[in-house]
């Protein structure tokens, strides 16, 4: 039954898709399609404007229109829903993929004949210490979290930042993703329990300039937030020709 109510509404022309928004929905009523967040279903939507505060480019608003009654029964069930679909990737991933095996590498100081990759693409060793590195595929327990500095990573900057290796992975433990492809609500979820057990002395995150790449750190710190512990951490932005354009320390 449509009802004269309070809604979200999306400008898509200033929405750039960066996904800062979904987060803020608890009841899961934004998506992104194709490269826009959009509301699903009117009557997942409660008008309240939570997210307002996440869109960067003002592209949300609370309007007043005809829409569905906002159904907490509805919300429930979609929210079950995906609880379920991330729960039977999980299992997925688990049962089939080998990449899951989890691995923690000889430092690389422990071999003196081994050098550092440069930018000149000097013959070495990587200095990365572990495997798996997805978000996705690296457990919460998994032993190489215990204590470390950890190095949250945008996908792209791997390919952007040709001194990833030296200047950033060094001495840290890697977790990257797309904060715009991947799954926000899981990430969150998954950093939460990460900081509440693994006792992380440190977090880094490193992404990319554009919009998209922004989300990164906000899913970090809701993560946070989440787990009630005190962290420090450290914001760094590549530029997408791969220069180092800020460096941000929050306590």
């Amino acid at each position: 039954m449509k009802t004269l109510r309070k809604i979200i509404e999306i400008d898509e022309e200033l929405c750039d898709g960066c996904g800062q928004c979904i987060p803020s929905c608890a009841e899961g009523a934004l998506e992104i399609v194709d490269g826009k967040a959009q509301i699903i279903a009117d009557k997942l939507c409660d008008g309240l404007g939570a997210c307002l505060g996440e869109c960067p480019t003002g592209a949300l608003r609370v309007i007043e229109r005809e829409a569905d009654e906002f159904d907490e029964e509805a919300v429930e069930e979609h929210l079950a829903e995906k609880e379920e679909e991330i729960a039977k990737e999980k299992q997925h991933i688990s049962r089939g993929c080998p990449s899951t095996q989890i691995q923690t590498f000889v430092p690389i100081e422990s071999h003196p004949e081994a050098q550092i990759p440069t930018a000149m693409g000097t013959k070495g060793e990587s200095v990365l210490s572990h495997w798996p590195v997805q978000i996705r595929l690296i457990p919460p327990k998994a032993p190489f979290l215990k204590g470390a500095d950890l190095l949250v990573l945008a996908d792209c900057v791997a390919v952007a930042y040709s001194r990833l290796q030296s200047d950033f992975i060094k001495g840290k433990v890697v977790m990257m993703g797309c904060p715009k492809f991947d799954g926000a609500e899981e990430y969150i979820q998954k950093f939460a329990e990460i900081f509440k057990i693994a006792g992380i002395k440190s977090i880094t995150t490193v992404y990319m300039e554009v919009p998209c790449c922004s989300g990164l750190p906000m899913i970090v710190k809701k993560g946070l937030e989440m787990s009630g512990q005190s962290i420090p951490m450290n914001d760094v932005i590549i530029s997408t020709r791969g220069k180092l354009m800020e460096q941000t320390k929050i306590m």
